[in-house]
């Protein structure tokens, strides 16, 4: 792998690290299966992007994708709430309206960012490439978000937010009001992933209609992936674990497809998605047994 391919994965991985934890907000914090991700990725790429084709500040437009999807988190946990329709249906119902509404603020399939400002043009100014200074910038980012949803969990309106996915009929029972708190997490859960979109956009030059295709798998595998290799019996350590598993299944993905020996292509990313998140997901299994020995050898 070339040093601008394996640049390239930890540019995306870093973007993706954001996904990783909108996903890990609402499956891990909130226990709510949520496929709108698939939407609202390519909705904060549409609403950054002609925002800023338009001549509105890019800084202004990244705010404003972010937003944009917070609002389709609260249309999914509103269905969930008030209208009692089944959480993963409501995402799904979510997700394909998204679908159209993206279109709609586009006005076509795709928006191009070719030459207009973004929020990394700064960089172009740096004594450094930008396949070098666009990472380093992606990582200080995460790692400010990281740290203030770290914050956030363990605030009281976040351990309110964690009784609520862990037990909702306890949290009830002391007056926490779950259905504001559900509301709140996909909101915060969604604006990171249409944050994320909005970056995506900006550091590759267009915004699709289609970005959002797999979306939630990938934010999955960044899960699943992390978890799998590292402790997360704190939330410092499990969103460390999203940030990681994000980057490891980027690089993962990057070496399957530059290795010749291997002999995949680009059309073989969802073979090698789903693979890698099998793997993840069947690795944590198969260590339990091997614990088991260790333990009773020690006890014995």
């Amino acid at each position: 792998m070339s040093q601008i391919a394996f640049l390239g994965a930890i540019e995306v991985g870093f973007l993706f690290a954001l996904v990783a934890l909108g996903v890990f907000l609402s499956f891990r914090i909130l226990q709510f299966p949520d496929l709108t991700v698939d939407g609202s990725f390519p909705l904060g790429a549409a609403v950054c992007a002609s925002m800023i084709v338009v001549g509105i500040d890019p800084y202004i437009a990244t705010f404003a994708a972010a937003i944009a999807g917070a609002g389709a988190g609260v249309v999914t946990a509103w269905l969930n709430v008030r209208l009692k329709i089944l959480h993963l249906l409501a995402s799904i119902l979510t997700m394909i309206a998204l679908y159209s509404v993206n279109l709609r603020i586009m006005g076509r399939p795709n928006v191009a960012l070719l030459g207009e400002t973004t929020v990394f043009s700064p960089l172009e100014s740096l004594d450094m490439p930008m396949y070098v200074s666009l990472p380093i910038a992606l990582a200080v980012l995460v790692l400010v978000m990281k740290l203030a949803l770290d914050w956030f969990l363990n605030s009281e309106i976040g351990l309110a937010m964690r009784a609520t996915g862990v037990n909702p009929r306890m949290a009830r029972a002391q007056g926490i009001h779950t259905d504001r708190y559900i509301i709140g997490g996909m909101a915060l859960s969604n604006a990171l992933v249409a944050l994320a979109g909005a970056l995506f956009a900006q550091s590759q030059g267009a915004a699709d209609v289609t970005l959002g295709v797999g979306v939630i798998v990938v934010g999955l595998a960044a899960v699943i992936g992390g978890e799998a290799v590292m402790n997360t019996r704190t939330i410092f350590r499990a969103t460390i674990a999203c940030v990681i598993g994000s980057i490891m299944y980027r690089l993962a993905v990057a070496g399957a497809l530059n290795s010749e020996m291997i002999g995949l292509k680009a059309q073989d990313l969802n073979l090698i998605t789903a693979v890698l998140v099998t793997l993840a997901m069947v690795i944590p299994g198969m260590r339990m047994p091997f614990r088991r020995k260790r333990k009773g050898g020690a006890s014995s």
